[in-house]
């Protein structure tokens, strides 16, 4: 019997504070049925990036800024993979058990999804909203299949005969998962959801880095289910709903006190930010592509020392 590979593709630009945890807790899987191999598709880290992935024995795929999107850069590490499942983890995400990857593509060595997801579980420095949208987004059941196109690739696994019959979109803002996991679907595909999967998913980014992904990611979004109008009644309605419900939470963990500005000003980017982007109607130039598409180094400026992130779905959370 042929022996199969996995292939786990990491995008990086300056993720050296998580990324060496992430990367050991990959090579810690206990994964007997193949072989694993780990791709890092770098777009230009000026920190220990590249150093810490070739220490834990990455293959370094690179990608240059003026080449930079989400989804080429997910292209470009999946065509170098040699894998028959490939595997997506946000860098600053940390597999929770060894028993992680096996888990996470189970349903796709038994036929039963095309596109799997697993469960992301906040960080201690994790805002205390995004802790919400994590429950809400990643529950303990799993739905293998599940209803829709839903997924999410800080944790994520395909058959590489699915991706490489669709290919990531390159030119979206962001959900290139989602927009994915439409094509799939929409030929009779399956998307599974895996609980028992889980990462620990840090998000460390300023409140405006936060806007600025619930913008970027409304923008594909509204292409994609072009039947969702955000108007500025539902940003008022979902705003005060989601500070309510925190606040609920906060108060019934005995944290109010200490999360309440926090959860006002988080869900205020969120939904803010959402809005903007099912509004705003105009076509990008090429120096707002550059502004939203890519991540920023962080050492380059104030906002940038706090962390980057990709965009999620709306509500969701960000790879």
């Amino acid at each position: 019997m042929r022996t199969e590979c996995v292939s786990i593709v990491c995008r990086a630009l300056n993720e050296e504070k998580w990324l060496g945890r992430a990367l050991s807790a990959c090579r810690e899987q206990q994964f007997d049925e193949g072989d694993v191999e780990l791709i890092l598709v770098d777009s230009g880290s000026t920190d220990r990036t590249i150093e810490i992935a070739e220490r834990h024995g990455c293959r370094i795929v690179h990608i240059k800024k003026s080449d930079f999107s989400f989804g080429r850069s997910l292209n470009y590490g999946c065509d170098a993979a040699t894998g028959d499942y490939l595997v997506f983890i946000s860098a600053h995400c940390i597999p929770a058990d060894d028993q992680w990857l096996a888990r996470l593509i189970a349903p796709l060595r038994e036929n039963a999804a095309d596109y799997v997801y697993g469960r992301q579980i906040g960080h201690h420095v994790t805002r205390f909203s995004e802790h919400q949208v994590f429950a809400q987004y990643f529950p303990g059941d799993d739905m293998i299949p599940q209803d829709g196109f839903f997924t999410n690739n800080a944790n994520a696994a395909i058959r590489k005969e699915a991706w490489a019959k669709y290919k990531f979109d390159e030119a979206v803002t962001g959900l290139e998962d989602m927009v994915l996991g439409k094509a799939i679907v929409n030929d009779g595909g399956r998307i599974g959801y895996v609980s028992g999967a889980s990462v620990i998913h840090i998000h460390e980014e300023s409140f405006r880095q936060t806007r600025r992904r619930y913008y970027r990611e409304a923008l594909t979004l509204r292409e994609i289910m072009p039947q969702v109008h955000f108007r500025f009644g539902d940003f008022l309605r979902y705003f005060f709903a989601g500070v309510f419900h925190d606040f609920s939470e906060a108060l019934g963990q005995r944290r109010f006190w200490s999360t309440a500005p926090e959860i006002v000003a988080f869900r205020l980017m969120q939904y803010w930010g959402t809005y903007r982007g099912h509004n705003e109607h105009r076509t990008l130039s090429r120096e707002d592509k550059e502004r939203y598409y890519y991540p920023r180094a962080k050492k380059q400026t104030k906002e940038n020392t706090e962390g980057s992130a990709k965009p999620g779905p709306s509500g969701a959370p960000a790879e």
